[in-house]
């Protein structure tokens, strides 16, 4: 795991990671604190609720389908309930913990596009900066950037970018693009160059609760080291091929009808 106790903290380049509150984010920024002592800081946006994602959608993709992807949204949030030993048992086996670490300092921002938060990178001048779940950056927060944007998206780029990308790939029939990507941000929604992926198998007793935090232990150390990386200088950047597809949550009968005839929550 990348460490460097022979040089200064304080020489070092920041590592800024962008994202909103919530257990992927705090597991994959305390396993970055951990392998980068004193050099993470986390700015930390102010979620969106359910009904104000639901309007955006609406004006997107139409009333009925925002409403049904609300349903959706209001299972997940009733199926975390009923899958912590689940959840629970992932966390152990790979030695994470679900609250984020107190000794990470983080400054609360209402959105990642905020002027305050293009100021705050000004000021730590990171090294790199990390998105985990957070809004899509900006043009103006992209170009304020000084350094390489990294994600993790929880779902093999090209094919099932945007979200639930681990659900989407078992509810197409396609098992073995369930996994993680870890890739360059650029303008566009999952569209930048890929650096690592992961393809963890799923257990059965997982589903649309417990996929992205699969993801997201399967994922930490190849984003420990696409930071390294960064920070080296040795990104090694892969525009990958094939289709493309952006997904979004489905609709709360869609979800039911594939749980139903094929098993897949």
């Amino acid at each position: 795991m990348p460490r460097d106790n022979r040089t200064p903290v304080d020489h070092m380049p920041a590592i800024v990671v962008l994202a909103a509150p919530g257990l992927i984010p705090a597991v994959l920024t305390n396993a970055l604190a951990q392998a980068f002592r004193g050099r993470v800081i986390v700015i930390k946006e102010r979620p969106e609720g359910p009904f104000a994602v639901a309007r955006r959608r609406a004006r997107r993709l139409g009333p009925v389908t925002a409403l049904g992807q609300l349903g959706t949204a209001i299972a997940s949030r009733l199926m975390k309930k009923t899958s912590r030993t689940r959840m629970d048992a992932i966390l152990a086996a790979h030695g994470r913990r679900p609250e984020l670490n107190l000794d990470v300092p983080r400054l609360s921002v209402t959105s990642v596009n905020d002027a305050e938060t293009r100021s705050a990178i000004a000021r730590l001048k990171p090294g790199v900066i990390v998105t985990i779940a957070c809004r899509l950056i900006g043009r103006e927060t992209l170009a304020a950037a000084p350094c390489p944007i990294i994600n993790f998206h929880a779902g093999i780029n090209p094919a099932y970018r945007g979200q639930m990308g681990g659900y989407w790939a078992l509810a197409l029939a396609d098992p073995d693009n369930f996994g993680a990507t870890i890739h360059l941000v650029d303008a566009g929604i999952d569209t930048g160059a890929t650096l690592y992926e992961v393809r963890p198998k799923p257990d059965p007793a997982d589903s649309m609760a417990t996929y992205p935090l699969l993801l997201a232990v399967a994922g930490v150390e190849r984003l420990i080291q696409a930071v390294d990386d960064a920070l080296s200088g040795n990104l090694k950047p892969v525009q990958t091929t094939g289709p493309s597809a952006l997904h979004y949550p489905p609709t709360i009968w869609r979800w039911l009808w594939t749980g139903i005839r094929r098993g897949i929550w």
